[in-house]
């Protein structure tokens, strides 16, 4: 049966409005090698909505499916709907590997100061909780936290700044875990990665440069666990740290933590 059209989202998810016999199917694609979390919401006038008229999904990798079917309105102008998508990388549905250790985010026998750590009030709260930001110069060595394979690369950017819309100028690297988790480290330098989309990564190995790019006041790295939620968003996770003294449950603001 041929599409109404083909409507896809950064190379990343396709809609595709499917003509079925005077109803229109409209489906979701996953186009890459990770699994994607998708939440669509669709607005029509006359049409009947077959499902949720919102819908927050996983696809796997390749995955297609179905997300509503609409039907009924005017035949002689055409379905008549608009709907909204945004996605994000990883499971809704992720059970994070509580028993795993990370390593702290940088070169073995080193440590940086605790800008920022769990809860926060300044930055780290909602979504944001279980993040931590590391008081880092420019250009100081990134090492991943977990093992996995490297989801997202950004490293176009040279900009730093506070006003809303900042964040678009954040370089980062995403790596999604096994257990469907993704670690995020943002800010990073322009050009500053040294892994590329598909690297698989081993904990502590290097992958990049911290910098001072996208939504910040100071060069630092910001470093998180995330699970996928609606509409684009992750949810940070709490995690546990191995460092060189022992087990980090809780990263406080000010300290300093030696990297194993």
């Amino acid at each position: 049966m041929p599409a109404f059209a083909e409507d896809c989202e950064d190379n990343w998810i396709c809609v595709d409005a499917v003509d079925q016999g005077g109803d229109v199917e409209l489906r979701a694609r996953n186009l890459r090698e990770y699994p994607v979390t998708y939440t669509l919401r669709v607005r029509t006038r006359d049409e009947i909505v077959h499902g949720e008229s919102t819908v927050t999904s996983t696809l796997d990798p390749g995955q297609s499916e179905q997300v509503l079917v609409l039907s009924g309105g005017d035949s002689s102008r055409g379905p008549d709907y608009r709907y909204s998508i945004d996605w994000t990388v990883g499971d809704k549905d992720a059970a994070h590997d509580d028993d795993h250790f990370y390593s702290l985010p940088y070169a073995s026998g080193r440590s940086y100061r605790v800008l920022q750590g769990y809860g926060s009030r300044f930055s780290h709260t909602g979504l944001e909780e279980f993040a931590i930001d590391f008081d880092m110069r420019e250009g100081t060595p990134v090492h991943a936290a977990r093992a996995g394979v490297v989801a997202r690369v950004e490293e176009s950017h040279d900009k730093g700044c506070w006003e809303d819309g900042c964040g678009r100028y954040a370089n980062y690297i995403v790596v999604l875990h096994s257990d469907g988790t993704t670690g995020e480290y943002y800010h990073l330098m322009q050009d500053g990665a040294v892994v590329e989309v598909g690297d698989g990564v081993s904990q502590g190995q290097l992958i990049g440069y911290s910098g001072n790019t996208g939504h910040t006041t100071m060069p630092h790295l910001h470093f998180a666990v995330y699970r996928a939620t609606t509409w684009g968003n992750t949810q940070s996770i709490p995690v546990r740290f191995q460092a060189a003294d022992g087990i980090i449950t809780r990263p406080r603001r000010g300290a300093r933590y030696l990297a194993q």
